[in-house]
């Protein structure tokens, strides 16, 4: 058990090292941001096609966002923000491939990726959130208690980070993204090779009615593009968490 502390101290430090070495982060994560700053912040880049489905066109800053459903738009999500410049965290979600990230655009310098974070990748999470513009953490299937997401949720605020929680619950989340397979093309006789990948998209937040819509994945000349279609119908079948309850 010492010995497990203690590697997760070494572990702790040692990010943090690192988030004071990312450029134009540090100074910003150092003070506190005005709540009249905030309502001023531009949001988080997403791919184009997923952008018309949310209220801000993009991820606010400084929000947490519950995410369920295919890896392939999480991906998406990374390789938006470091495309565009941003500065991106993988915690605790081994299964999802760098390669689709990269496919889509993702840059893997500014993409830091910590497979295995310990017994507490929330506080994991927490330490990114000062040096980074998203952080997509996976919680294990877990349940984190009320009172520490609220702590979470404003050390995001105040340091204008982004957090995509999936794979377990989080209560009031600022917004609820799922997303599920809905369809592949190409795969007609002789062929057995994937030309496309449908997704269906449901978008929910506190204020708003539920916003749904289709995305297309499309290989393209060793690039991954987003196309958005027609209106998808609500996605039923897959709940906005973890735990199975939507809200």
């Amino acid at each position: 058990m010492g010995s497990d502390a203690e590697s997760h101290h070494q572990t702790l430090d040692e990010l943090r090292r690192k988030m004071a070495a990312v450029p134009g982060r540090g100074e910003l994560s150092a003070a506190r941001v005005p709540r009249s700053a905030e309502l001023r912040r531009e949001p988080l880049a997403v791919p184009a096609a997923l952008a018309g489905l949310l209220p801000e066109g993009g991820l606010v800053k400084g929000s947490v966002v519950a995410y369920t459903g295919a890896s392939s738009l999480l991906a998406g999500l990374l390789a938006a923000v470091t495309e565009s410049g941003g500065h991106a965290a993988l915690v605790g979600v081994p299964r999802l491939g760098l390669l689709a990230a990269v496919e889509m655009g993702a840059k893997l310098e500014r993409l830091a990726v910590v497979a295995d974070p310990g017994p507490d990748p929330v506080e994991v999470a927490a330490v990114l959130l000062d040096g980074l513009d998203l952080i997509v953490l996976g919680l294990g299937g877990g349940a984190v208690a009320p009172a520490r997401t609220r702590v979470i949720a404003a050390r995001a605020r105040s340091r204008g980070a982004t957090l995509v929680v999936t794979d377990g619950h989080w209560s009031n989340p600022a917004m609820r993204i799922a997303a599920r397979t809905a369809g592949y093309g190409g795969l007609g006789v002789g062929s057995g090779r994937v030309r496309t990948v449908g997704l269906e998209v449901e978008v929910r937040t506190r204020s708003a009615p539920p916003r749904h819509g289709r995305i297309v994945l499309r290989p393209t000349a060793g690039r991954v593009e987003w196309i958005a279609v027609e209106q998808a119908a609500p996605v039923t079948e897959l709940p906005l968490d973890a735990s199975g309850a939507a809200s």
